[in-house]
């Protein structure tokens, strides 16, 4: 287990479609063909069967359409939580590379830990591969450092500036759980109506909001997760751990209250679930 708990920690969560322009440049396929037969190319190529007609892609195929985070920022005892999704609930679709920007130069400015599910072997290759493709540039948070003490090293995996839960707790093989299993399995709301499948169709079908929601829906899961490890290796003490579920439920309920209503469906699963563990006790 992790170390330490930075001052500065951001617990992420990444979602990408296929994107038809690249899927023109791997498959030379024509100008004049439309995205749809593009991605019919893309899905049939990555082993498309009447029972998954749209299989999972490699991440060099796909673009990044949502970045949602908790930041967790502690400033000598006072532990404060910011909720970012990036584009905004409110701003639409954005430029990808704008996206990416944004987010790696908000985490190489903090100097934040980093942590995800998953996120070494998918959100953070996909985040490389489509910087690259957008030509952006992250100097701050490309740099390494010459020694571990000296500051984050976003690109060495054993960092703890860089912690994927899922390397942390699930192993590998049939064996490993997913998001939504591990949190449920925790009394952590995992799914809430929508899953990773889906949000090909949903963004297809113009529904942005409902992907930006299930992105947010994730990074909370996640978020809740870490904070278990956190008490579970006593870098939280239990009261520690008492008040950072109550700041985080706080905070939904502030968000709520300024309109950001589909965190409800969140908060009130999370209370679900905490009176059926509250029960077998």
């Amino acid at each position: 287990m992790y170390k330490f708990i930075a001052d500065n920690v951001v617990v992420f969560d990444v979602e990408w479609v296929p994107d038809p322009a690249s899927g023109r440049r791997i498959y030379k396929l024509p100008d004049t063909a439309s995205d749809n037969d593009v991605l019919e190319v893309m899905w049939r190529e990555g082993g498309a069967t009447p029972e998954d007609p749209q299989p999972y892609l490699k991440t060099v195929m796909c673009r990044i359409v949502s970045i949602a985070a908790v930041v967790r920022k502690k400033v000598r005892s006072d532990v404060r939580l910011e909720f970012v999704s990036l584009p905004g609930l409110k701003d639409g679709v954005q430029a990808e590379g704008e996206i990416i920007r944004r987010f790696l130069e908000a985490v190489g400015n903090l100097g934040a830990q980093l942590v995800g599910f998953n996120s070494s072997n998918a959100d953070l290759p996909i985040l490389y591969q489509r910087a690259l493709a957008n030509r952006v540039t992250a100097p701050t948070f490309c740099h390494r450092p010459e020694k571990p003490w000296e500051g984050a090293d976003y690109f060495n995996r054993y960092s703890d500036f860089n912690i994927d839960l899922k390397n942390e707790l699930c192993g590998f093989g049939k064996a490993t759980p997913s998001l939504n299993e591990l949190a449920a399995s925790l009394g952590i709301p995992g799914k809430l109506g929508t899953v990773g499948a889906d949000v090909v169709n949903l963004w297809c079908s113009g529904d942005i909001r409902k992907i930006f929601e299930y992105n947010q829906f994730d990074a909370l899961s996640t978020y809740l997760v870490w904070l278990r490890t956190a008490y579970f290796s006593g870098r939280l003490t239990e009261d520690a751990f008492v008040r950072e579920e109550q700041l985080l439920e706080a905070r939904l309920d502030q968000e709520i209250r300024d309109g950001s209503v589909h965190l409800t469906l969140f908060l009130d699963e999370w209370k679900r679930l905490r009176f059926m563990t509250a029960g077998r006790k």
